[in-house]
């Protein structure tokens, strides 16, 4: 690595960037199947759907998500659920 590079690394990744360069093993203080569990239990939470709602909209607008769902080779309902969880964070306005 360029020492360009190297001068805009902070300590950390500086020590990781030699153990790197150095073929050692740089162990990590919690375990990889726990973080691995923690990752998935969040994703399960995070996906999890404890609401159903009907909804009446019109058949123009309802045309057009569906041919940008196919487009994104998703389901349709899937891209409403992601349209509105973006909204209820704040990410639309």
């Amino acid at each position: 690595m360029s020492s360009k590079y190297k001068n805009s690394l902070d300590q950390e990744e500086k020590e990781i960037l030699s153990y790197f360069e150095d073929n050692k093993t740089l162990h990590v203080s919690k375990p990889i199947e726990s973080e691995k569990a923690d990752a998935l239990l969040a994703a399960k939470n995070f996906l999890k759907k404890s609401q159903r709602i009907n909804i009446r909209m019109n058949e123009f607008d309802l045309n057009h998500i569906k041919r940008r769902a196919a487009q994104e080779g998703i389901p349709y309902q899937t891209l409403i659920s992601s349209i509105l969880h973006k909204y209820a964070a704040g990410y639309f306005s």
